[in-house]
């Protein structure tokens, strides 16, 4: 059932056709359509990359090109690595999740230059259904509202329970993570990681500490890991 659609001779070397070829090129094209509207339309913040996404489309049929010159040849299999090494890449994917898209778009190239064709539809249909399904329901994001809070405070201030009040109103989780020194230790820069509770007022819950801090600068931010997320 998942035979290759290359018929392969008594010697163990792949004969290729026009139509087989056309055939393979025009299914990895297609999945790679299919695989670059998952990666769009998985994303509720509409957030991707036009460029990445135009890049999924043709780059299951690169891949399937590129197999399918190369064949069993060993030699030519090592100059085709040397030509590619030649390719500098202008940009890198954002993240990891861009990262496992383009390894996703590259292996059904792969299946598809080697004449796996349903195979290639398979693992398309698979894959594509998991990353799509994981991606909007924000899988792995259960921390979504882990964030940096930074307060300044006078020096004569004792920050040890100053904001536990408005800590337990605000937010599920609360953690002091730095304490320094600025502005020729005038002041006290306290780093807190803070998990916002679902329906807290953020500005509200700066305006409180406002009060607390002499109105001195306060930043509310997402931490490096959740930016990275995104």
């Amino acid at each position: 059932m998942l035979d290759s659609v290359f018929s392969t001779a008594a010697d163990q070397s792949v004969s290729i056709s026009y139509q087989t070829a056309l055939i393979a090129i025009l299914t990895s094209l297609i999945l790679g359509l299919v695989i670059s509207f998952i990666y769009m339309y998985s994303d509720k913040d509409k957030r991707y990359s036009i460029k990445f996404a135009f890049s999924l489309v043709l780059l299951p049929a690169i891949v399937a090109v590129v197999i399918m010159l190369v064949g069993s040849n060993i030699a030519r299999a090592f100059s085709m690595a040397g030509a590619f090494a030649l390719v500098r890449f202008r940009s890198v994917p954002g993240d990891s999740k861009d990262i496992s898209t383009v390894f996703f778009a590259m292996s059904i190239g792969l299946a598809s230059g080697l004449g796996y064709i349903v195979f290639a539809v398979i693992a398309t249909v698979i894959i594509g259904s998991v990353y799509f399904v994981l991606r909007r329901i924000e899988y792995g994001s259960f921390g979504a509202n882990t964030k940096v809070l930074k307060i300044t405070i006078p020096e004569n201030m004792n920050y040890q329970g100053a904001f536990d009040d408005l800590f337990s109103e605000y937010t599920s989780a609360t953690k002091l993570d730095m304490i320094r020194t600025t502005n020729m230790g005038s002041l006290f820069e306290l780093t807190y990681i803070v998990r916002i509770k679902k329906n807290a007022d953020e500005k509200k819950f700066i305006d409180e500490i406002r009060c607390r801090n002499g109105n001195l600068n306060i930043v509310l931010c997402m931490d490096s890991l959740q930016r990275e997320m995104l």
